[in-house]
């Protein structure tokens, strides 16, 4: 059998309610794996053997039981309240909404994960902890702002890590870590306990290897079953937003996307979105406005520079430009049932160009060098204003060899769709992108 580290989270699933693994075994090898392979990647910021060996002791037999997983560190647990990326604990230890779900489907919560300071980026540079590294290439940015819950699960740390995305936060590294990252419709699931529970944008996501394991992480997230859609052969009609969502993008990431967008099995539908161009700024708007009242004043003189200016600029957005951004904002939620009557998906690149350098973060775009939030944004902040369910699916990698991402959207509440979705390109590709792994791992 291949290390108990190596197998999908539904094999280490399946093993351990067949007894045939042993789950005190399986997350002292976790443990000793993150221990191993963790400092170069800074993807875990803290561990707790005791607090796991008596999760896992107390864990009922669930769709999940003795399953190793990590979280970001926007979600308290009953020994450690979120810090949000810094090193002070905003938010006092609880039973969390994710972690009640966690523990009633018999996961076992080994660590907190990286994350970009405040979530306030998409690189996943800014953190008191270090920069998280990209396993692909560790001298590259794994994104952000769940930078090291893709990171560990890309590394084979975990098979399954929670994040949360307020603009892209799971997606977007998802995509620039080769897994599969997917946001649930917002308000699916009890929000105490979680630094986005003051926000309109922010929801939590999942992180897998693959959509199979994706399904059986979110279906314990969630609380309920995800099945899989039965449907002819006429496929997935998924609808094409040419502008902006494939303006200015790499031309190797650009291929390699409109290549599985065939894997769906119907042909795509192009669409136009209306006032899709203003999504990015009114989300800047809103999102900066409601953070910028969240963090405790005096904790804005530690942040790093970057971080210190967004939040104040959110803080001092005068009230008649954010009554002006959810007016954009209720436009684009109008439109955006309107185009799903005319398709089942959307689909556009996760990210605009491969994951930059960490010392030197530019994206290389068709319209010259970019810094990446303002790009990385523009592709995820739709579903975020619409409240919609969105994935990262691994679609190939870039001739500099870091991985490429397709997203999709879909209609409130249909995860599900997203899986399906995410495995008929899976299997377009026999699991090619989904099943590699980096030589770190």
């Amino acid at each position: 059998m291949a290390h108990p580290q190596d197998l999908p989270l539904r094999e280490q699933a399946r093993l351990l309610a067949a007894r045939e693994l042993d789950p005190n075994e399986l997350l002292e090898v976790t443990l000793q794996r993150i221990e191993q392979r963790n400092p170069p990647l800074r993807a875990v910021v803290a561990t707790f053997p005791e607090e796991s060996r008596a999760m896992l002791a107390a864990a009922p037999r669930g769709p999940l039981w003795g399953v190793p997983v990590t979280v970001k560190d926007m979600f308290s647990l009953p020994w450690r309240g979120y810090r949000n990326g810094t090193r002070h604990e905003l938010g006092a230890a609880c039973a969390s909404g994710v972690f009640r779900r966690l523990r009633d489907a018999g996961a076992v919560v080994v660590g907190v994960d990286n994350q970009h300071e405040l979530g306030m980026g998409t690189t996943g540079r800014a953190s008191p902890y270090g920069a998280a590294a990209n396993p692909w290439n560790t001298a590259h940015c794994p994104g952000g702002s769940s930078s090291g819950s893709a990171a560990a699960v890309a590394a084979r740390l975990v098979a399954g890590a929670v994040g949360s995305d307020s603009g892209g936060s799971t997606r977007l590294p998802a995509g620039w870590c080769g897994v599969v990252g997917l946001k649930v419709t917002y308000g699916a699931l009890p929000y105490d306990g979680y630094t986005g529970a003051n926000s309109t944008f922010s929801a939590p996501g999942a992180f897998a290897r693959d959509a199979a394991d994706a399904r059986l992480l979110l279906e314990a997230l969630l609380a309920r079953e995800l099945p899989a859609h039965k449907r002819s052969d006429g496929g997935l009609r998924a609808g094409v937003v040419r502008s902006p969502y494939w303006e200015d993008i790499d031309a190797e990431v650009r291929a390699a996307c409109e290549s599985a967008l065939a894997a769906l099995g119907a042909a795509p539908v192009e669409l136009e979105l209306p006032f899709a161009e203003l999504a990015a700024p009114a989300g800047a708007v809103r999102a900066g406005a409601e953070l910028g009242v969240a963090v405790p004043r005096e904790l804005i003189g530690e942040l790093d520079p970057v971080s210190r200016g967004l939040l104040q600029y959110g803080a001092l957005q005068p009230a008649r430009r954010i009554v002006r951004a959810d007016r954009v904002r209720a436009r684009l939620r109008r439109e955006l049932v309107g185009a799903f009557g005319g398709c089942e998906l959307l689909a556009w690149p996760t990210n605009p160009a491969p994951a930059p350098p960490i010392q030197a973060p530019m994206l290389a775009l068709p319209s010259g060098p970019a810094l990446p939030d303002a790009p990385n944004i523009r592709q995820a902040i739709l579903a975020n204003l619409a409240g919609v369910p969105g994935v990262s699916v691994p679609v190939g990698f870039h001739s500099s060899g870091l991985p490429i991402g397709l997203q999709l959207l879909a209609p409130w509440g249909h995860e599900s769709r997203l899986l399906d979705g995410a495995e008929r390109i899976e299997r377009a590709s026999g699991g090619r992108w989904a099943s590699a792994a980096p030589a770190l791992a």
